[in-house]
């Protein structure tokens, strides 16, 4: 009996004697290994700077949110074109038509680096660098907001006393071409390339009286003229819509027919023509004064929207589809602030530089040409207009 647990005894401690053994060699294995590593890493020295790691990864970018959500609010509006309010409405529009948070990525941040481009045109890989993240954006989902964010054009009303609509009965708004610089393949350029020798895409914006747009089509070719633009879009399915009986004003440049209601050519139009105290002095003048402070509206509209957004004001290095619905982006984004912001300080500043719901039951224009009865209509509406003006002069009215 005690022969037997001697045995277990010695068996026990010759076990225990090859755990320590086997412990020791396993120590000694992980010091080697620590010390190879230690001999390649004095080899081999990284940058200091990526030595100090921050014990919380995301910290660059909570930092750049909260400088926009929790700072002062001309800062929000510096870098975003927005206010903090607006923002955040913008967020969850977004939301809405599906944009969300990614594993690494609030849709905040998203919408923060994206619309930082827009107004300072910055490169994706500046953004990559100013945020620390890729380079998302929201482009798709603000153009899946075209339905909610494109003002759907009303006519004036009989009893308008705005000075400057009060005279067009029926209008739906103004419409007019703008160039914006494209970057395109050398051998698109020719087709690019406007009377300056820019390459641009003629872009077709149609404005309601208070500076909201109704409808834009980006992607003519600069050497397009806006005339031909305007024919083809309203024979397109889902082009420009004008339902009979109503119009838009449009410059010279356009043919005075159906629908498109243009100055007559040959006579003083332009405002800067009757400033100083000039006065028209036949029916056809008035007509254009009144026709130019009206049309106006969708001058001044390009006007901000170029200011606001740079990506607008010079080329950019995405291809041109991308390009055309930066600009729809803009677009839309343009209606958002006016909306959301009734003090936009560009508006202000613009202005200072420069003095009904559509039915499938609705017939609409589809052929823009000019026509006999147009043009006597025109001829009544201006000798109309002219004789009331004359009479109020006659009363002391000189509006």
């Amino acid at each position: 009996m005690d022969n037997d647990e001697e045995e277990v005894e010695q068996m026990e401690l010759m076990h225990a004697f090859l755990a320590l053994q086997y412990l020791v060699a396993s120590i000694n294995f992980v010091c080697a290994l620590f010390v190879v590593f230690m001999h390649v890493a004095l080899e081999n020295p990284r940058p200091r700077f990526t030595i100090a790691r921050s014990p919380h990864p995301f910290r660059i970018q909570l930092d750049n949110l909260n400088k926009l959500f929790k700072g002062n609010e001309s800062y929000c509006f510096d870098q975003l074109r927005l206010t903090k309010a607006a923002f955040m409405t913008l967020c969850t529009m977004t939301r809405s038509v599906g944009l969300s948070d990614s594993r690494y990525v609030v849709l905040e941040e998203k919408l923060a680096m994206f619309m930082s481009t827009l107004a300072h045109h910055k490169k994706n890989r500046v953004i990559k660098y100013d945020f620390t993240r890729s380079g998302h954006t929201v482009l798709l989902a603000l153009i899946r907001l075209h339905g909610v964010l494109f003002k759907a054009p009303k006519p004036i009303p009989a009893n308008c006393t705005d000075e400057r609509w009060k005279w067009f009965q029926n209008c739906l708004g103004a419409l007019d071409g703008t160039y914006i610089n494209v970057r395109v393949a050398a051998t698109d350029k020719p087709r690019y390339r406007t009377r300056k020798g820019e390459i641009a895409t003629n872009v077709l914006g149609v404005c309601a009286p208070d500076t909201q747009f109704i409808y834009v089509l980006p992607g003519w070719e600069g050497s397009a003229s806006d005339s031909r633009i305007l024919r083809d879009d309203v024979t397109r399915q889902h082009g420009l819509r004008v339902p009979t009986g109503h119009y838009y004003l449009v410059d010279a440049g356009y043919t005075n027919g159906e629908g498109f209601l243009a100055p007559y050519r040959g006579q003083r139009y332009h405002l800067s023509t009757w400033r100083h105290g000039r006065t028209p002095t036949s029916p056809q003048e008035f007509f254009n004064m009144k026709h130019a402070s009206a049309r106006n509206v969708v001058e001044r509209t390009f006007g901000i929207l170029k200011a606001r957004w740079a990506i607008l004001r010079s080329h950019s290095y995405f291809p041109i589809w991308t390009q055309c619905h930066i600009i729809t982006a803009c677009c839309l984004l343009h209606n958002f602030i006016t909306r959301e912001m009734p003090n936009d300080p560009f508006a202000q500043v613009n202005d200072n530089q420069q003095e009904a719901h559509e039915t499938e039951e609705d017939e609409f224009i589809d052929v823009v040409e000019p026509t006999n009865q147009w043009s006597e209509w025109r001829t009544t509406l201006a000798t109309q207009m002219f004789n009331e003006w004359q009479a109020n002069r006659a009363h002391g009215n000189f509006t």
